[in-house]
């Protein structure tokens, strides 16, 4: 059986307050298997390659980890939000795609899967260790995460862009871990290599 909180330990070590990292644990746990094994897109035409194959997901996720980390250790950027805030959104980043195909693992990706995460959460909030207004603020991150990509195929508007600089964030790390110029390496364990 797979240890799904050690999976992200680095990730979880980023976050310095034990409520939200418990709480983060909670949720890891409460995955689909699924997550720990697809990849983050089946065509590969909106992801790099390191996340394609069995674990890309996965990959995808500690890449937009990664990069939100980076950011908030630079003073000039990470000054602007207080601990709980940075501890909350990479929280957010961590399950930002935690259901993306639903969650009962749909054969493709679900257009409003930052909602049902959202959901997921406020289905799950007694598990959590955090205030209300905190889960508000983890759901706002992670059903914001798509940025301007807000209509589905049907043309309908389902998707909230993001309106704080939170919502900013989130969706700037997402956006920039799905870039193809921007690799990183990963060993056997799916660990970014630094």
């Amino acid at each position: 059986m797979m240890d799904k909180v050690q999976v992200f330990k680095t990730e979880i070590g980023y976050i310095e307050d034990k409520n939200i990292r418990l709480s983060l644990e909670n949720m890891i746990n409460k995955l689909p298997d699924y997550f720990f094994n697809i990849e983050a897109s089946s065509t590969g035409k909106y992801h790099p390659s390191y996340t394609l194959g069995e674990g890309g997901l996965v990959r995808h996720t500690k890449a937009a980890v990664r990069i939100a980390y980076e950011l908030l250790c630079d003073p000039l950027i990470g000054d602007k939000y207080t601990p709980k805030e940075k501890d909350l959104m990479i929280m957010g980043l961590v399950l930002h795609d935690g259901l993306k195909h639903g969650l009962d693992m749909d054969k493709y990706t679900k257009f409003d899967h930052p909602l049902i995460m959202a959901k997921y959460i406020e289905d799950n909030k007694s598990d959590l260790f955090l205030e209300n207004n905190e889960v508000e603020f983890l759901k706002e991150v992670i059903s914001s995460h798509m940025g301007p990509w807000t209509i589905n195929y049907k043309g309908e508007d389902v998707l909230p862009r993001p309106k704080n600089k939170f919502q900013n964030f989130v969706h700037m790390c997402d956006y920039l871990a799905s870039r193809k110029c921007i690799l990183f390496e990963f060993d056997s364990d799916n660990n970014i290599i630094n």
